[in-house]
């Protein structure tokens, strides 16, 4: 996952909205998202050379998500895949602040990471390259491939788009979410950061969807909760290119 822009208790109706987007290596095998069978409560999409995911939720309201955090110049081969990180917390019986304890004690194994971890009682955010994990207050967040709310292009413009839809009068419909995950302007030269990865490719990965001949947006996720904890997930896969070949959605 490498965007995620969310709202934590904006609005009393709908308490806990999500829209993100996976970007990918198109040559990864992927499944699209479904109940697994393997752990029928856990909805989520699955990676599978590494059996983990990058953003679920469970039948009780347990949810994870991660983004990598970008910096190559630091990474570790050896270490274990990010992705068991939102697996183990879906599948596991721990609560949000042991899973939480242990993962600030053993995240130094992992390659960099930022990851939302909740339940019904509360959202938490911890990354491997920030500070302690720390319980979100109600707002509107952004996250891509660096900290929470960095003020990465990307991220200033999805959110503003999705603060304008979270407070405004119209309906919260998942078609609005998916055309503000779809745009895929890239930021001015001036405004990319430098994360080591070189200018064309900061190019690339500004836009908000991305689309190139070997990686881009594999799949946009939103996740509406209502005030009743009624879930409403849906999800569009793509496959190199802008037009998705299915979208699917689950509510309860």
């Amino acid at each position: 996952m490498c965007l995620i822009v969310f709202a934590w208790r904006q609005r009393p109706d709908f308490p806990f909205i999500v829209a993100a987007n996976r970007d990918e290596f198109y040559d990864r095998p992927t499944l699209a998202a479904d109940f697994w069978e393997d752990h029928p409560e856990v909805l989520g999409g699955r990676d599978l050379k590494e059996q983990g995911t990058w953003l679920g939720i469970t039948r009780q309201g347990r949810f994870a998500a991660l983004t990598n955090y970008r910096d190559p110049r630091n990474v570790k081969e050896e270490a274990p895949s990010r992705g068991w990180l939102v697996r183990d917390f879906l599948t596991g019986g721990e609560s949000v602040g042991e899973y939480l304890s242990r993962l600030e004690k053993e995240g130094s194994r992992y390659n960099g990471f930022s990851i939302v971890l909740g339940d019904a009682g509360g959202l938490h955010y911890y990354s491997n390259r920030g500070g302690p994990p720390v319980s979100l207050a109600p707002g509107v967040y952004g996250l891509s491939n660096h900290l929470l709310d960095t003020p990465w292009p990307k991220v200033r413009r999805v959110r503003e788009g999705f603060l304008r839809v979270v407070n405004g009068d119209g309906p919260l419909e998942a078609e609005v979410f998916f055309a503000l995950l779809g745009d895929r302007r890239q930021a001015p030269d001036g405004e990319l950061p430098d994360t080591g990865v070189g200018l064309e490719w900061e190019r690339l990965l500004s836009a908000i969807f991305i689309v190139s001949h070997i990686y881009g947006t594999r799949s946009s996720t939103v996740l509406i909760r209502d005030e009743a904890g009624g879930i409403m997930f849906a999800e569009r896969q793509f496959d190199n290119g802008p037009e998705p070949w299915m979208t699917a959605r689950f509510t309860w």
